[in-house]
């Protein structure tokens, strides 16, 4: 597929440190960054056709999300209609690239939209207007209630061929959400798009709940609870909100959970006598065997993508730090040397970087690091920052931000791994927690 000028932007995208650096090409796109800061590529998205009486809402409503989804990115400005010279009155009629290149439209989404009995279904096309190309053509479709993940789709699409990264628009996110005052917080997980819509409670406030985390299809979250007065890990199916308990050992609290790449085991801390060391369960069958076994704190696994490796924190060393250890136990390599603490570290997807949590005097940063730990840098700065969590793509790192204060309220947030487009996530209220699900099917 021939993609035009418009895969230059790729360039920018894995660019990944702060030093100023300018890119050119022959054609008329240029990319610039000047410390991590990116020009937003241009684009149009005119109101997707309503080829069906009843289809003007879904034309209007699913146009919204894709110019959401691919404004909120922080690589692309959206051109208002209001500009717009072409108008699109028939999804199969010739593109007038001259009108668009007057408004310095450099990709132009076209759709449209019909309903038929009860389904949606959308037709759309990206094109690379200073080529005259057309780079994507798709149709889609889906029950009327399912326009959103449509929508979501169509600008993974154009996202995915205008930069040549992997898609994150169609995924969840799973969380606490959090109501009361500072020190009498309730808590419940809920389950929401990656945008916050279509939020669902999975379990309510009667206890305590930490630390969910998604299976790698979706369709189940691990979370550590306080519903028999000591942490214990469950099990939790998303669709039937019915769950069990994992790791029961008697005289034993385990937390701290996370699932192996395949789905079949479960990572956690498990604390016995004093000592917290970590353990690997098979779920099926409840067969669990020790990882590691030091007097130090080790807490927070994580696995490579391959499944091959751990990486950890642990205070072995007197001081929170990172380690990464074989998947199947032995020698643990420290990876974290800079100034402060470290904790909470989560491999990438792509198995490229490891984001992490640091605590320096008055700071708390969201950072990420190379697998050895080169190249460390930090994304944030805040009161409390904490917790990061990997966009499918390994693109984008969502995290917990408290502000300082009596009420300390705590939010979602999340950032590019520039260290770019910092925002805040929409939730009803105070969240905290977050995992982000793997693409929807």
């Amino acid at each position: 597929m021939h993609l035009g000028p418009l895969l230059f932007i790729v360039l920018a995208l894995v660019a990944l440190a702060p030093a100023p650096v300018a890119l050119a090409q022959s054609g008329p796109l240029r990319i610039e960054i000047t410390e991590g800061v990116i020009e937003p590529l241009p684009y149009a998205v005119p109101l997707f056709i309503a080829e069906t009486p009843d289809a003007a809402q879904y034309a209007a409503d699913i146009t919204a999300v894709v110019t959401s989804d691919l404004t909120g990115t922080g690589l692309f400005r959206d051109i208002p209609a209001s500009a717009h010279i072409a108008r699109i009155t028939s999804f199969d009629a010739p593109v007038a690239y001259a009108d668009w290149k007057a408004i310095n439209a450099q990709a132009l989404v076209v759709g449209a939209v019909s309903v038929s009995n009860g389904r949606v279904t959308v037709k759309f096309r990206l094109y690379d207007v200073f080529s005259g190309t057309e780079m994507v053509g798709q149709q889609l479709g889906g029950s009327a209630t399912s326009w959103r993940r449509i929508a979501h789709k169509v600008a993974d699409a154009a996202y995915s061929a205008i930069t040549g990264e992997g898609a994150y628009f169609d995924s969840r996110v799973v969380f606490v959400s959090e109501t009361g005052a500072k020190g009498a917080r309730q808590k419940r997980l809920a389950v929401m798009d990656y945008d916050g819509a279509n939020l669902q409670y999975l379990t309510d406030s009667s206890t305590i709940v930490l630390s969910p985390r998604f299976s790698p299809t979706g369709d189940r979250v691990l979370y550590t609870t306080f519903e028999t007065g000591f942490p214990r890990i469950k099990l939790i199916d998303v669709a039937a909100v019915s769950g069990r308990f994992l790791a029961d050992q008697p005289g034993t609290m385990t937390f701290s959970p996370r699932f192996s790449p395949d789905g079949a085991r479960v990572v956690y801390s498990l604390e016995q006598g004093g000592n917290t060391d970590l353990w690997v369960m098979d779920i099926a069958s409840g067969a669990a065997s020790r990882l590691t076994n030091t007097p130090g704190i080790e807490t927070a696994p994580s696995l490579s993508p391959d499944g091959s490796q751990i990486v950890f924190e642990s205070d072995r060393s007197g001081t929170q730090q990172l380690y990464i250890m074989p998947v199947a136990g032995g020698e643990a390599a420290r990876i974290s040397f800079g100034d402060g603490r470290y904790s909470t570290p989560v491999w990438s997807p792509r198995g490229d970087l490891i984001a992490f949590t640091k605590q320096t005097p008055g700071r708390f940063h969201i950072g990420v690091m190379r697998t050895d730990g080169s190249e460390e840098r930090l994304l944030t700065a805040s009161f409390l920052d904490e917790g990061p969590t990997w966009a499918p793509n390994g693109r984008v790192i969502m995290f917990t931000r408290e502000t300082p204060g009596a009420a300390g309220e705590v939010r979602l947030y999340s950032v590019d791994i520039s260290g770019r487009n910092l925002k805040l996530v929409p939730t009803p209220g105070p969240a905290s927690d977050p995992a982000w699900s793997p693409l929807q099917p």
